[in-house]
C-alpha cells in the first residue's frame, strides 16, 4: 500500500489547499499578550472560549460531535441556555472563522491556531450536514478531516485474497477457510476479559518504558453489546478513560493486543493524558476542554491509535506474546500462531477496503445491500459484520478514513523520521504533544 501512502500525501495537500485559511504568519517578536493586531479580533483565549461553548451547543443538535468535555459546568449551562437554531450557530462559526483568519499567533502558537481554524471549518461543514446538506465523500473528509483518500484500485485487494489463498491451510474458498482458523482463534466468552486486561497491562507497561504517566492515571473496563464499533474510549478527564469493548462479534485473539494499544498504552488514552496535562494544563490552551469527535484532530487521533500498536510490540514481537502468553490464558493451540501471522501481514493489504466501500456507498454509488456484500468479500468477514460496519459507516460516514490514511501517513512520517524504536517512540511522544492534523504530517520534512 506505499504508493497509497504518497499518493494520498499530495492529494492531502491539494484538498487543503482548497479549503484552508490564508497561511499562518509567524510573529516571534510578538509577546503572547499580543497575538493580534487587529483590534477587531479578540485574543485567541477568547476565541476559544467562544468555540469550546459554541461546540457544545452544536452537540445539542448532532450527538455524535462532542466525543469529550471536561471543561466547567457553567459552560455548559450557558451553551445549552441559548438555544440557538442551526442558522445561529452556524454563523456565529463563520465569525470566529473570519476572527480566526486575522489572527497572527506568536511562534509558539501557531500549531494552536492553525488548528482552531481546522476545528471550526470543520465544525462548520458538519453544521451544513445536520441541517441537510449533502457533502461528497471527498468534500467532507478534505473540510472535516484536513485529508483525502486517493482513488483506491481493487486489484491491491484481489492480490490479498491470492495471498491469503497460498498461505490458509485446509479446503474450500478463501473465506471458508479463513472462518475456520479464526474459529480456532476465537477466545472462549470466559477468558475474554481476563484476555483483555492481561493484554491492556501489557501494553501499559511497555509504555511506561518510554513515557511519564500521571500517578492517578486510570481506566475502567466495560464489555458491552449493541454497538457499531469493535472498541471506544471514553474520557472521563483527570487522567481516567472508560474503555467498552463491543462483543457483539466473536472475540480474536489478535483483536486483544490490537484494542489495548489502540484504546489504551499508547493510543487514546495516553493521547489524552497528554492532551490535557500538556496542551490544557501546562500550555492553558482552552479549546483542547472539547475533543469534536468529526475534526482535524480525530485524523490523528485514530491513525496514532492503530500505529500505537507497531512501536509497542516491533517487528515480530506481538505474535510473540500472544503465542507464548495469550495463546495459554485462552487455551488455544500456540501452534497456529505462524499461520496467524502470515494471515495478518496478508490482511493488512485490505485495510482500505472500508473506505473504498464507504465512499461508494455514501456518494450513491452503490446500494447498501452492495455495500455489505463488498465487505464480505473483501474483508471476508460474516454478513453480520460485514452489517455492522456499513452501520459505522452509516453513522459516522467519512471518519473511516481516520483508521487507515491516518495509520499509514503517520507510520511513514515516523519511520522517515525515526532509525530505532526508542527514535520512534520519541518522535512518537511529541506528536501526542503538538495539535497535529494530516497537512502537518504531509508538510513535515
Amino acid at each position: 500500500m506505499r504508493y497509497l501512502v504518497f499518493a494520498a500525501l499530495s492529494l492531502c495537500l491539494a484538498a487543503c489547499d482548497k479549503v484552508a485559511d490564508k497561511s499562518l504568519e509567524t510573529a516571534p517578536e510578538q509577546s503572547k499578550q499580543e497575538i493580534v493586531t487587529d483590534p477587531s479580533v479578540r485574543p485567541v483565549d477568547e476565541i476559544a472560549r467562544a468555540y469550546v461553548v459554541l461546540a457544545l451547543a452544536f452537540g445539542e443538535y448532532d450527538e455524535n460531535y462532542v466525543d469529550a468535555y471536561t471543561g466547567p459546568g457553567e459552560w455548559r449551562e450557558e451553551a445549552l441556555a441559548a438555544e440557538k437554531s442551526l442558522s445561529e450557530l452556524f454563523e456565529e462559526a463563520t465569525g470566529l472563522a473570519a476572527e480566526l483568519a486575522l489572527t497572527k499567533p506568536v511562534e509558539s502558537e501557531l500549531a494552536r491556531v492553525k488548528m482552531l481554524r481546522g476545528n471550526v471549518r470543520a465544525m462548520m461543514a458538519r453544521i451544513r450536514m445536520v441541517r441537510g446538506e449533502t457533502l461528497g465523500f471527498n468534500d467532507e473528509t478534505a473540510l472535516i478531516y484536513d485529508a483525502v483518500v486517493p482513488v483506491i484500485d481493487t486489484a491491491t485487494f484481489d492480490a490479498a485474497l491470492a495471498k491469503l489463498d497460498a498461505v490458509l491451510p485446509g479446503e474450500g474458498s478463501v473465506a471458508e477457510r479463513r472462518d475456520a482458523l479464526q474459529q480456532q482463534l476465537t477466545v472462549p466468552d470466559d477468558k475474554i476479559e481476563e484476555i483483555i486486561r492481561t493484554a491492556i497491562a501489557e501494553c501499559r507497561a511497555r509504555t511506561l518504558q518510554h513515557y511519564v504517566l500521571p500517578e492517578n492515571e486510570k481506566f475502567v473496563l466495560e464489555l458491552v453489546r449493541d454497538k457499531p464499533w469493535s472498541g471506544y474510549n471514553y474520557y472521563q478527564g483527570d487522567f481516567e478513560s472508560l474503555i467498552q469493548i463491543n462483543l457483539d462479534q466473536p472475540f480474536r485473539i489478535s483483536r486483544a493486543l490490537d484494542l489495548g494499544c489502540h484504546e489504551g498504552y499508547p493510543g487514546h488514552h495516553v493521547w489524552n493524558i497528554f492532551t490535557e496535562r500538556n496542551l490544557l494544563k501546562e500550555n492553558g490552551w482552552i479549546e483542547f476542554y472539547v475533543f469534536p469527535l468529526f475534526s482535524p484532530g480525530a485524523f490523528f487521533a485514530e491513525g496514532s491509535a492503530n500505529y500505537g500498536v507497531d512501536i509497542a510490540f516491533p517487528a515480530d514481537e506481538k505474535l510473540a506474546y500472544e503465542r507464548d502468553v495469550l495463546y495459554p490464558i485462552a487455551g488455544l493451540d500456540p501452534a497456529l500462531a505462524p499461520v496467524q501471522g502470515e494471515v495478518a501481514e496478508a490482511t493488512r493489504q485490505l485495510q482500505f477496503v472500508t473506505v473504498y466501500v464507504a465512499r461508494k456507498y455514501l456518494d450513491g454509488e452503490i446500494t447498501r445491500d452492495q455495500a455489505v456484500e463488498t465487505v464480505q468479500k473483501y474483508s471476508l468477514v460474516s454478513k453480520s459484520r460485514a452489517e455492522q460496519s456499513v452501520d459505522f459507516m452509516e453513522t459516522y460516514r467519512g471518519y473511516v478514513i481516520n483508521y487507515s490514511l491516518g495509520y499509514n501517513m503517520i507510520k511513514a512520517y515516523i519511520e522517515a523520521n525515526a532509525e530505532t524504536n526508542d527514535q520512534r517512540w520519541d518522535e512518537f511522544g511529541r506528536l501526542l504533544r503538538t495539535p497535529t492534523g494530516a497537512s502537518d504530517i504531509a508538510l513535515a520534512k
